[in-house]
C-alpha cells in the first residue's frame, strides 16, 4: 500500500485526539456572580433567595448534561421544625406548616453504569440578611456569602463539566445542600434518605469556602485519615507543589463532609483558611481569587484520575477532635489563622469593639501565652481561652515581627 506511511500518521493522530483531555470553559466566576448577587438576598434555607439559587444550579446540571437524581427532578425538599433549644437535634417534618421551614438539596449524576458512585458537594445556603450565626453588628443586611459557600458550588459545577467527559470507572453525584449552616441539614436529611446506593459510595469529597486561597498557597485538606490511600494521593497530585498543604486526618468537622463519614464513607473536604469577612456582608464576590479557584478543580480532577482504576476506597474512622475541644466562655474577637502552623496562634484579622482590639493587637500578631497558659497550637489556645469567664482581666503576649508584646485583655462574654 503505498500511502501506508500517511495512514499510520492519520491513525496516530485520531488515537492522540482520542486521548487528549477535554477541555471546558471556565465559568467559576460567572457561576460566583449569580450565586452572589444581592438579588438572591443571601440565599437563607427556605426563602425565595435559596429557590432561586437552587433552581440555577438545577439549570446548569442540565446545561452540563447531568442527569437529575433528586425527589423531584433535580430537587430534594425537605422540611423542619427551626430548633428552640440550641442542644437539641432538628426533627424532620412530613408535612408544611406555619412554623415549619423547606429547603432543597439539588442533585445531578453522572451514570457511568459502574460499580461504585463518588459523591461530591458544597452547600449552597448562607445567612440571608444576618440570620443567627452572623458576626455583623449592626442594621440586618445581605450576606451574599460569596466564599461562603458560592466559592464551593462553583468548583463543583466545575468539575461537573470535566467529569461528564472522562474518568468513567465511577458514576459521579454532584449534591448542592441546603441547610448547611442552621447546622448540616441537608446533607444529614440525604444521608438518611438517599437517592442512590451509599452503601456503593466510594468516597465523599467537599468544598466550603475555597474561594480566597492566599499567595501563601495554603490549602487544608481534612479527612485524610479516613482512608489509608488519602495521604500518598492527595500529595502525589500536587506534585508540582501549587499548593501548600496543611492536612487533618479527622472525618469529622463543621461542614457536610460530617454526614458522610458518620455513614463509615471516606471523604475529603477542602478548605482556603478563615478571614475577617466570614459570616459578614463583606463576604462579597470581588474578594475571591477566581484562578486559585481554578487550580482547587484541577487538583480535585487530578485526585479523582489517580483513583479512577483504584477500586473502592477502604475506610477507617478517625479520631473525633470535636470531642475534646475545650469549652470557652469568652472570647478575644480575632479571626484565627487555622492554616498556620508556626508555633502560637496568629491572628488573621482582628473585630471592631472587641477585647483584642481594645488591647491593641493586630493581623498577623502571633499568640504566645495567654494569662499563664503557654499557646503553641489552636487547641492550646481554646484550653487556655476556656480557663477564663466574663470580666476577667489578664495579659497577653504576642509574637510581632519577632518583637514579644505584652497587652492587657479584658475579656467580653462569647456572642
Amino acid at each position: 500500500m503505498r500511502n501506508k506511511p500517511l495512514f499510520v500518521l492519520l491513525f496516530l493522530i485520531i488515537i492522540a485526539a482520542c486521548k487528549t483531555e477535554h477541555k471546558v470553559k471556565d465559568r467559576i466566576k460567572e457561576d460566583v456572580l449569580v450565586l452572589a448577587a444581592d438579588s438572591l438576598h443571601g440565599r437563607a434555607t427556605g426563602t425565595e433567595g435559596e429557590l432561586l439559587a437552587a433552581s440555577y444550579i438545577a439549570n446548569r446540571f442540565q446545561e452540563i448534561g447531568i442527569q437529575p437524581k433528586g425527589t423531584d427532578k433535580y430537587f430534594q425538599a425537605f422540611t423542619f421544625s427551626p430548633k428552640t433549644d440550641p442542644h437539641s437535634e432538628v426533627e424532620y417534618a412530613r408535612q408544611t406548616n406555619d412554623s415549619t421551614i423547606t429547603g432543597r438539596n439539588v442533585i445531578g449524576f453522572i451514570d457511568n453504569n459502574a460499580e461504585n458512585t463518588i459523591i461530591i458537594g458544597a452547600h449552597y445556603d448562607h445567612l440571608g440578611m444576618g440570620q443567627e450565626g452572623s458576626l455583623h453588628r449592626g442594621e440586618p443586611a445581605i450576606h451574599n456569602g460569596a466564599d461562603d459557600n458560592a466559592s464551593g458550588v462553583a468548583v463543583m459545577l466545575h468539575l461537573a463539566a470535566r467529569l461528564i467527559h472522562g474518568n468513567t470507572n465511577n458514576n459521579y453525584l454532584f449534591i448542592a445542600f441546603s441547610g448547611e449552616e442552621m447546622g448540616l441539614l441537608g446533607s444529614n436529611y440525604f444521608v438518611k434518605n438517599p437517592t442512590v446506593d451509599l452503601s456503593k459510595t466510594n468516597y465523599m469529597i467537599n468544598m466550603d469556602m475555597v474561594g480566597r486561597l492566599k499567595k501563601n498557597k495554603n490549602l487544608a485538606v481534612y479527612g485524610t485519615g479516613t482512608s489509608p490511600i488519602w495521604e500518598e494521593t492527595i500529595n502525589t497530585a500536587n506534585e508540582a507543589h501549587v499548593f501548600d498543604l496543611k492536612l487533618n486526618p479527622s472525618g469529622v468537622g463543621p461542614s457536610d463532609h460530617t454526614s458522610f463519614y458518620l455513614q463509615d464513607i471516606p471523604v475529603l473536604h477542602l478548605f482556603t483558611g478563615q478571614h475577617v469577612d466570614y459570616h459578614k456582608p463583606s463576604d462579597d464576590l470581588e474578594k475571591l481569587n477566581y484562578q486559585g479557584m481554578l487550580q482547587i478543580s484541577n487538583y480535585i480532577y487530578k485526585i479523582i484520575s489517580q483513583l479512577n482504576a483504584s477500586g473502592k476506597l477502604e475506610f477507617t474512622k478517625t479520631a473525633n477532635e470535636s470531642d475534646d475541644t475545650p469549652r470557652f466562655k469568652v472570647t478575644l474577637g480575632v479571626v484565627p489563622d487555622y492554616l498556620f502552623d508556626g508555633k502560637g496562634m496568629r491572628i488573621d484579622g482582628v473585630s471592631e469593639d472587641r477585647p483584642a482590639q481594645k488591647a491593641g493587637l493586630q493581623k498577623g500578631d502571633v499568640v504566645i501565652q495567654l494569662g499563664e497558659h503557654s499557646v503553641i497550637n489552636m487547641k492550646s489556645y481554646m484550653k487556655a481561652l476556656s480557663q477564663f469567664e466574663n470580666g476577667d482581666t489578664t495579659t497577653v503576649k504576642v509574637d510581632r515581627n519577632g518583637n514579644t508584646v505584652t497587652a492587657k485583655i479584658v475579656f467580653f462574654n462569647k456572642k
